[in-house]
């Protein structure tokens, strides 16, 4: 849910940076090279931070991503019109450790993560976390819920492999059961709000064309991937994280690499290309392809999985029904 940063200032002032640590119970917060302070992690204090902003030009909040704790932060500050970037913590601490910079505690990393975020803007390389309304916000903690559950219940799953007890398996299926309906409610919440909103209706129903692709895929594309169909081809398999990275110095070529992205939405692409494997002619015929040139499966489903991409991408950019012959030229 990230778009290039776009600020709108007169060319004397210069894009002031406040960075946040970001901690279940609080914040740490340096505003400049002298202004720090600490609040509560919880609504009444984020006040307190507003009155933190300068007044002497436009400001960019930047948080560390904790996982969730920065969620209520992020959801304020949008609120108010405030720009916020959310920041991947291994580049920080990369930058850090670039900086010679070793030491750490609350209010250093929240330095850190300022001057970290002021060199990239320079390198026009920040990125702003796009607003999102609410009916959005609520379907992605729908989506978020429902792959907790998914997780308990494959948790349980293994449980069930190794009971021999005939109470123990008994017990697990109830709860197996139980996971499988508080699921089934969860997607149904979340269709139902698609389908409330006619453009991701469209959406749903044309990606749902595409043989491999499933109701649970689709859901998890348009909610936690609004990028779709907005960005380049390259764009996007960078922002999933599918995009290979080169390794190459001087006359030594090394192993190109995929890492970064969004893990969520490249574990359920993953399992939707195991099905287009099968079941997507273009696609199927390209895994051979490449399994015939001698690349490894996992490299091969990689590539599977960036062209899967890509043709989603394309599709939502031009609203084109699926085509099995432009799929092959994607």
């Amino acid at each position: 849910m990230s778009a290039p940063i776009e600020i709108q200032s007169a060319p004397e002032k210069k894009l002031q940076m406040i960075g946040v640590d970001v901690a279940k119970q609080k914040l740490d917060v340096s505003v400049d090279d002298t202004t720090t302070l600490t609040i509560d992690n919880d609504e009444e204090s984020f006040k307190k931070l507003l009155k933190a902003i300068p007044d002497r030009g436009p400001a960019c909040v930047v948080i560390e991503a904790t996982g969730g704790y920065e969620r209520k932060l992020v959801a304020f500050l949008q609120a108010r019109e405030i720009a916020v970037a959310v920041v991947n913590p291994k580049r920080i601490r990369d930058y850090a450790n670039s900086m010679g910079a070793y030491a750490k505690n609350d209010r250093i990393d929240a330095d850190m993560i300022r001057h970290y975020a002021q060199t990239a803007y320079d390198k026009n390389r920040l990125q702003l976390s796009e607003t999102i309304t609410e009916a959005a916000r609520r379907r992605e903690s729908l989506l978020r819920r429902r792959n907790q559950l998914v997780g308990q219940r494959a948790i349980e799953k293994q449980h069930l492999e190794s009971a021999t007890d005939k109470d123990t398996v008994r017990s697990i299926k109830r709860i197996i059961k139980q996971l499988d309906k508080e699921i089934e409610k969860i997607e149904s919440l979340i269709k139902a709000d698609i389908d409330a909103n006619d453009h991701l209706k469209k959406s749903m129903k044309q990606l749902m064309q595409v043989p491999g692709v499933g109701d649970v895929t689709v859901l998890t594309l348009l909610t936690q991937l609004p990028e779709l169909g907005k960005l380049s081809n390259k764009e996007i398999a960078a922002l999933v994280g599918v995009a290979p990275y080169a390794k190459d110095s001087g006359k030594k070529t090394g192993r190109r690499a995929i890492f970064g992205g969004r893990m969520q939405i490249r574990s359920t692409l993953y399992m939707a290309t195991l099905s287009a494997t099968r079941f997507n002619k273009p696609i199927r015929i390209f895994y051979q392809r490449l399994l015939a040139q001698g690349k490894l499966k996992k490299v091969a489903l990689v590539a599977c999985m960036r062209k899967l991409l890509t043709i989603l991408n394309s599709m939502a950019k031009t609203g084109d029904e699926w085509n099995p012959d432009f799929a092959k030229q994607a």
